[in-house]
């Protein structure tokens, strides 16, 4: 009986990875071809407007970062097994210098990164955290990488995905610099925000006497999500080439 149970739950366990799991498939598929380009209304909005405009670039790093699934992924995964708020401001912090400094210098010297490549590093960035938090590394290598040098190597690349973003605005060079750091603040604003709502989200989940069970999971989807962002952008980039 307690086999039959066991095995039920079980199946009902992969039958919701396997739909959360397509589901996910075809939001990505719906989202990484504009992954990197901007939304018809804010482009026209900042090709219009000169000099220095505070609020509008930093709307537009919030309005990013809130709506990247990407990062908030990898965020998730770097917050997932983090209990005490020390580690957590830690491992923010360190993302989010990897990933200011790289957008700050990456459109301040106008680096011309392919924005597929880009998008296909974060997406293995997003593996590489699930299977830190699987375990994975252990188990096969039988050491565990420097999590938090892996976290700021990766805020680089994210980071690089934002200037990639900020430059397909063509924004004017007068009142770049402030703008920038005005888009900056709003990023972080964005990453607070989506930050607030996974540890809220977490408290409860990890209350639950299914958490461990549930978080494998959990991490699972998420490797699988980071597979098919990688898959599509390196489609993406042979299609375009």
């Amino acid at each position: 009986m307690h086999s039959v149970i066991a095995d039920r739950r079980s199946w009902r366990t992969s039958r919701v990875a396997a739909i959360l799991i397509a589901l996910l498939a075809v939001m990505l598929y719906a989202t990484a071809a504009a992954a990197h380009n901007v939304t018809e209304g804010d482009a026209g909005y900042i090709q219009e407007i000169w000099g220095v405009n505070l609020i509008p670039f930093a709307y537009l790093g919030a309005k990013h970062m809130v709506t990247g699934y990407d990062h908030i992924l990898f965020l998730l995964g770097v917050v997932f097994f983090l209990y005490k708020m020390k580690d957590v401001g830690i491992y923010v912090s360190l993302f989010a210098l990897g990933h200011s400094t790289t957008m700050l210098a990456g459109v301040w010297f106008g680096w011309g990164v392919n924005a597929y490549i880009v998008d296909a590093i974060i997406g293995l960035s997003v593996v590489y955290k699930a299977l830190d938090n699987l375990g994975a590394y252990q188990r096969w290598f039988g050491f565990q990488p420097n999590t938090k040098a892996a976290t700021l190597i990766f805020g680089f690349f994210h980071g690089t995905g934002l200037a990639t973003k900020i430059l397909d605005y063509n924004i004017a060079s007068e009142g770049l610099l402030p703008n920038l750091l005005a888009f900056n603040v709003g990023v972080e604003i964005g990453q607070i925000m989506a930050l607030a709502v996974i540890l809220i989200v977490m408290g409860f989940w990890r209350k639950s006497p299914k958490f461990y069970r549930q978080a494998y999971t959990a991490n699972v989807v998420m490797m699988s999500m980071g597979f098919i962002l990688m898959g599509l952008q390196i489609t993406g980039y042979f299609v375009a080439a």
